[in-house]
């Protein structure tokens, strides 16, 4: 396909303001750089006919493991370590695999930016990275390289470790603290000896992987779905002044004042499953609307595996079926997950310099029965099934 095209004639979406209006994209080398009626269309551009159709921003999930795991089974999952409950030093680049077919799976349900990494098993687990879901090579789908630094509160890490060296909620916090301020102390002492290598304390890998978190690079990426864990994630991050997004948020509509008022990036999810441990006793669909009508900024995850990436839109209908406004939906599926990782430079939105990740369908995306025509990423067509 050409390097330039010219989608014609679409119902558009931009994510970013509430009323749809047909308009033409024009897009060069894989970024758009013109929205408007009866565009030029240049010499040696492929004309996409849109007509009758609409144009959605590609979707963007804020937190999932897929490329984590083996396709199929889950006993030789990169998801977690399982030999240590502090591993801040892992990195989820090193785990993903851009041949694992689920990825391909969510590019043609067009989802084409997402947030993987470590699971939850562990205290700290690891960073995070933004990857499109279209490639070879790792190296070459990322958007960007740690976005953020898993932490785990609750019974993820109570569970793992409970014969081992965590069992209550308090071990999880106190370990935490302890391992940001050995971060704290490492870095003044680097500081402090300059340029004198001999002055420098002894290289600590965990050490080194926590420094970006205090310097407020990255975000702590906090797993936490009961109130007490939300809070306990919050209280943390204020005592040593960090950055902090809160993951799942199960409890979220319980305290969605108070979460209001404090501001972090929200992901919520995922709803569609059982209850399968305790402190997702009140999980519900109303949870996102319920926090954006509060003022939070909210993005809707899959979590995937739990809920397969390609049904990230379908957590989002269920969301408007359960009271979320059908514009705050979009938004927490596009433009919020891209906010909340870092990425929304380049997508998460239809807007001029943005990367041309883009949704053509016959339909809406929030319906089930919607025909998805067209996916493109970095202005380049996914194979589609047949």
């Amino acid at each position: 396909m050409s390097d330039t095209i010219i989608i014609r004639g679409g119902l558009v979406h931009d994510g970013i303001t509430p009323k749809a209006s047909i308009r033409d994209i024009l897009i060069v080398n894989g970024k758009i750089t013109r929205l408007g009626r009866n565009l030029r269309s240049p010499a040696g551009a492929v004309v996409l006919s849109a007509a009758g159709q609409q144009v959605w921003p590609g979707l963007v999930e804020a937190h999932c493991h897929i490329g984590m795991g083996p396709y199929g089974t889950r006993d030789l999952s990169d998801y977690n370590e399982h030999n240590d409950a502090i591993c801040p030093q892992l990195d989820a680049i090193d785990g993903v695999d851009p041949q694992n077919p689920y990825i391909l799976a969510a590019a043609q349900a067009g989802v084409t930016c997402v947030a993987t990494g470590p699971g939850s098993a562990n205290v700290l687990g690891g960073t995070f990275l933004a990857m499109k879901t279209q490639g070879l090579r790792i190296d070459d789908m990322v958007v960007r390289h740690r976005i953020g630094m898993k932490c785990a509160f609750g019974e993820n890490p109570k569970f793992s470790y409970r014969d081992k060296s965590v069992s209550t909620r308090m071990t999880t916090a106190a370990k935490l603290r302890e391992y940001l301020a050995k971060a704290r102390e490492y870095l003044a002492k680097k500081k402090a000896a300059g340029k004198n290598i001999n002055k420098r304390p002894a290289y600590d890998i965990k050490l080194e992987a926590l420094i970006p978190v205090l310097k407020k690079e990255i975000p702590l990426k906090a797993h936490a779905h009961r109130a007490d864990d939300i809070f306990t994630a919050i209280r943390i991050a204020k005592e040593f002044d960090l950055l902090l997004t809160l993951e799942h948020c199960t409890d979220g509509h319980l305290i969605a004042a108070e979460l209001a008022r404090e501001g972090y990036p929200l992901a919520v999810g995922p709803s569609w499953m059982g209850i399968s441990k305790p402190e997702l006793r009140n999980k519900t669909f109303a949870t996102p609307g319920i926090l954006a009508k509060a003022g939070c900024q909210v993005s809707i995850i899959t979590d995937s595996g739990v809920v397969p990436q390609e049904h990230l839109a379908t957590m989002a209908a269920l969301a408007i079926k359960a009271g979320m406004d059908p514009f705050a939906a979009l938004q927490s599926i596009t433009i919020n997950p891209a906010r909340h990782i870092g990425v929304a430079e380049r997508v998460g939105s239809i807007e001029v310099g943005k990367d041309a990740d883009l949704i053509i369908c016959e339909g809406s995306i929030f319906e089930i029965g919607n025909k998805i025509v067209t996916v493109l990423i970095d202005g380049k067509p996914v194979p589609m099934p047949e």
